[in-house]
């Protein structure tokens, strides 16, 4: 057929941008280039328009992009771009293999439509990112990859490095996992389960009913310059377009077409026997062909390229809930249970590059690449540390990692421009916060024990070891020069509270420089030796 060409097209760009992006979510060893990853997801529409909001350059641009390929084509960024919706593509195609799914025709539900688009547009208003978090598409699609998919694979790395170690064969190695809390896990298994059911049933009906970006464009797809018409002269009502259609957009008794709906996908042009359908940039009589039989089967090629390469994709996420729920005073390593002063936190750290955490919440869409990329697994999802509206934005959880002296790979790879690029001379010296040392709680003074962790791990030698009771030495600190990186909590042996711990800066300021010949990298890399 004279249309097949679009909807191969389409399907290729899908393949293309749904491999690179979940590559970019799902990478733990590092294929994935920055330069590709920036390439890849400054299309996305959110994160560019926040992006575009704070720093205006080429990369915050995609958004504009997206309306200008909107006002031509309709919503080409909902069938070839966007992760979510090419997931669906993807969910519908394996539940295709168990049952036969046809579509029909659905009004619209217009004030369901309108008013998440509205509350939407007024939370963001109001300084609140709670919906966006939850409903964007690019975000919604990030956690689901790099909550669920990411540590499963993982899992799997290890079970294999472990059987081919056994063997003596180091092909592969462990990564280390640090489980998210139990909680954090809820939000992506229930929206990965309740859109893979509305796919299931009523095809695109997240994106045209739920999902407010795709509200937003539909909008402009009324008024875009090709779309898809009905030639009534040649429609037979045989309905296999109207089947075919998974925005179940097309209204063949009224032979009208909801293109507020239609995602373009293409998938009426190639089911049309008689030349009903065309893609036009006006409304045209088509030439009349003979009747076929509708009856008669499609070209099964047509369907070959995605069928080759899901075929054997089916996504089962397998999840087991951690047992290490995290309290508000976190936890440290099982070594000494004498620390009886509580710590709490007045204001949580925020990774390097949010500069001003007001700032940084309103940006933060909550996509979790930042937490994917960190190598030391410090960066991790929020629960209420923030306040319940801002769920799920990041943080640093120093009882899971410490941030490195020398990487600044979550500056890099932000889409969203919550984490501006900072220059790794200029993080050595940017304080996310201030170390706090909580003498009753150290075991030097609680047990009489030497320990020394803390002043050990210290890369600017903010917390240094100085003459006690007795032989015995314990911290001391000086907040002037310390960055707030965590390394010191990280490494603190006491439970169930901490004995020493970084209070974050509302506002990242710059420390002073330490002494050169104190300040050094830490001479650990990975998990502390105790």
């Amino acid at each position: 057929m004279k249309y097949s060409w679009l909807r191969i097209l389409r399907i290729s760009l899908a393949v293309i941008f749904f491999l690179l992006i979940s590559l970019a979510f799902v990478d733990f060893i590092g294929l994935f280039p920055d330069k590709l990853m920036k390439g890849t997801l400054w299309i996305q529409f959110v994160p560019s328009v926040l992006n575009f909001s704070r720093v205006v350059t080429l990369s915050a641009t995609g958004f504009v992009v997206i309306f200008l390929l909107t006002l031509l084509f309709g919503r080409f960024y909902c069938a070839s771009i966007c992760p979510l919706g090419i997931l669906q593509d993807i969910i519908l195609r394996i539940a295709r293999r168990f049952k036969k799914i046809r579509f029909k025709y659905q009004k619209p539900l217009n004030w369901v439509r309108h008013f998440l688009l509205g509350f939407t547009v007024v939370t963001l208003l109001t300084g609140s990112m709670l919906i966006v978090n939850l409903l964007d598409p690019y975000s919604l699609f990030g956690r689901i990859f790099s909550d669920l998919l990411r540590p499963l694979l993982i899992a799997g790395n290890n079970l294999i490095a472990t059987i081919f170690q056994s063997f003596d064969i180091y092909t592969f190695y462990h990564f280390d996992l640090h489980p998210l809390s139990w909680e954090i896990y809820v939000i992506p298994v229930f929206f990965l389960t309740v859109i893979s059911y509305l796919t299931v049933i009523h095809g695109r009906i997240y994106c045209n009913t739920i999902c407010p970006v795709g509200t937003l464009l539909g909008y402009l797809s009324k008024i875009a310059l090709f779309k898809i018409r009905i030639n009534e002269n040649n429609c037979t009502n045989c309905k296999l377009c109207e089947r075919a259609c998974k925005a179940e957009c097309i209204d063949l008794e009224n032979q009208t077409i909801d293109h507020s709906r239609c995602i373009a996908c293409f998938n009426c042009l190639t089911s049309c026997k008689f030349n009903a359908i065309d893609f036009t940039a006006k409304k045209q009589q088509l030439p009349k062909l003979e009747s076929v039989d509708p009856s008669t089967p499609s070209n099964p090629q047509r369907r070959q390229a995605l069928n080759a390469l899901l075929g054997g994709l089916i996504f089962t996420p397998a999840l087991a809930f951690a047992q290490n729920q995290e309290q508000e005073t976190e936890k440290g390593p099982d070594v000494y249970k004498g620390a009886t002063k509580p710590v709490k936190r007045k204001q949580y750290v925020t990774p390097p590059g949010s500069a001003d955490v007001k700032e940084f919440l309103d940006k933060c869409t909550a996509c979790h690449l930042c937490v994917s990329a960190c190598p030391t697994q410090v960066i991790q999802p929020s629960k209420n540390q923030f306040g319940w509206d801002h769920i799920l934005q990041v943080r640093m959880d120093f009882k899971a990692g410490y941030c490195n002296y020398e990487c600044i790979r979550c500056t890099e790879v932000c889409p969203t421009g919550a984490l501006l690029p900072l220059p790794v001379e200029d993080k050595k010296l940017t304080q996310l916060g201030k170390v706090k040392f909580v003498k009753e709680n150290c075991v030097v003074e609680a047990e009489r024990t030497d320990c020394g962790a803390c002043a050990e791990v210290c890369p600017t030698k903010a917390v240094h070891m100085v003459p006690y009771e007795d032989d015995l030495r314990i911290p001391e600190t000086d907040d002037k020069i310390c960055i707030g990186c965590g390394a010191c909590e990280h490494a603190c042996p006491t439970l169930p509270y901490k004995a020493i711990y970084v209070e974050g800066n509302a506002v990242h300021v710059m420390a002073e420089e330490p002494e050169e010949e104190k300040a050094k990298k830490p001479d650990h890399e990975g998990d502390f030796p105790f």
